[in-house]
């Protein structure tokens, strides 16, 4: 089993983003350098983990040169970063994990690409993901285990970052392709609440549910990555006006699917927290939320299907199996039922939200337990779709390991458009178990 940071444990690419960019401001490093130890990182080790699916080397130092002869003008200046094959890039091919795509090339950025390059990042290449987002596993291993899961569809995302390939990486979730991966991988991962960060110029699977995210390995930097997402000053993570975190231990109706090492891990939580002086209560969600979440697969099949209805209708047979599959139930789905179900997850959001006014957080298991060794394995997201349905912000924080010493994440969940609150309650939670 390995432990990424301590191959090659040496060159700035071991660096977070924001200690990057404190020391880029200082000239004690140069974004060319930084660059290369990331490029020379992934030679070194993406043979193994195989995290991406397009680098262009010379473009990548081209952009970093050119970086160091400006003046900084944005929070991510001369910072590289990691872009999930399905944005838009209209200098790098954009395939959407499919064969079907391999060479196709926008003509321009998708809106959050555009939105990151303002801020100065370097885009050194285009992360692997799943054939158009869906849960059906690509070729990519876990950098702590090589015979483990890095979860999906951000895999190459998720893999990337834990392995200091790059310090900042985007990816998206509409199961659990964010918070999962993150967990399997024990990095940070954000799902931000529903359209809280740019979507044009992305292929949707499921419009309606869809959300992008992005992978650090610290929570300042998921801080920064936010704010130079969204073109705003850095949000503090300190907790104000809070005299007493209020904290909701939510099982889920799907407590039954959680592991062991993951039910361990949330009994330990509860405990630390409550020895903090912390209010900690089990909380079940309103019966709304489970009825909306019976609707949830009539959604993700019926916009998959239509998403991707004119690649099933000409290539069919050249899809995966998971999606072959899925066009075909979408068969079974009326559109009534189609919009029933949406009805029905509009009422869900409204009264999950009453939930928030009794608890400040919610705390629940990132995934069913370790990364698993099944590489094939169409994963549950159980644990995470819920929050997505539910247009939920969502963070994951790497704290614990399973008795195997393979990560294990625990996920925060906090009222819809409450994101800042969700990184600080995030690091005030983190501190107060590191304590």
């Amino acid at each position: 089993m390995d432990n990424p940071e301590n191959i090659n444990p040496t060159g700035s690419n071991m660096l977070s983003a924001s200690k990057a960019r404190v020391e880029l401001d200082s000239g004690e490093i140069s974004s060319e350098k930084l660059v290369r130890d990331c490029l020379d990182r992934i030679k070194t080790r993406d043979v193994d983990i195989e995290a991406w699916v397009y680098l262009d080397p010379e473009l990548a130092l081209e952009q970093a040169k050119t970086k160091d002869k400006e003046t900084p003008k944005g929070l991510l200046h001369g910072i590289p970063i990691g872009i999930k094959d399905i944005y838009d890039t209209y200098d790098m091919p954009t395939g959407y994990g499919t064969e079907i795509h391999k060479n196709h090339q926008p003509d321009s950025d998708s809106n959050w690409v555009k939105t990151l390059r303002e801020a100065g990042a370097v885009i050194i290449g285009k992360t692997r993901t799943t054939e158009f987002a869906n849960p059906y596993p690509t070729i990519t291993r876990n950098p702590h285990d090589l015979e483990r899961s890095p979860g999906v569809s951000s895999s190459g995302s998720a893999a990337a970052v834990a392995d200091f390939m790059v310090p900042l990486a985007t990816g998206s979730q509409t199961g659990g392709s964010v918070i999962k991966p993150a967990a399997f991988c024990g990095i940070y991962g954000y799902k931000p609440s529903f359209d809280g960060l740019p979507t044009g110029g992305v292929r949707h699977c499921k419009p309606s549910i869809d959300t992008p995210g992005f992978f650090t390995r610290c929570l300042e930097d998921v801080a920064l990555m936010r704010a130079a997402s969204l073109n705003t000053p850095i949000n503090s993570l300190k907790l104000k006006n809070k005299d007493e975190l209020r904290v909701g231990i939510c099982k889920t109706e799907f407590w039954s699917e959680a592991l062991p090492e993951t039910a361990s891990m949330i009994a330990e939580v509860s405990e630390i927290l409550s020895s903090k002086y912390v209010k900690v209560e089990e909380v079940d969600l309103p019966i709304e939320v489970s009825i909306a979440m019976k609707e949830f697969r009539t959604i993700v099949a019926t916009e998959d299907a239509k998403s991707f209805s004119q690649e099933s209708k000409d290539h069919l047979q050249e899809l995966n199996p998971w999606t072959q599959k899925v066009y075909n139930e979408a068969k079974s789905y009326t559109n009534q039922q189609y919009e029933n179900a949406k009805v029905l997850a509009a009422r869900g959001r409204t009264a999950i939200d009453k939930v928030f006014n009794y608890y400040d957080v919610l705390i629940t298991p990132s995934a069913r337990g370790e990364a698993t060794k099944d590489l094939m394995a169409v994963e549950t997201s159980y644990f995470n779709s819920i929050w997505t349905l539910m247009y939920l912000p969502c963070l994951t924080l790497p704290i614990f390991k399973s008795p195997s010493g393979l990560p294990l994440g625990i996920q925060l969940v906090c009222r819809r458009d409450c994101d800042d609150l969700l990184l600080a309650i995030g690091r005030s939670i983190e501190q107060k178990i590191k304590q």
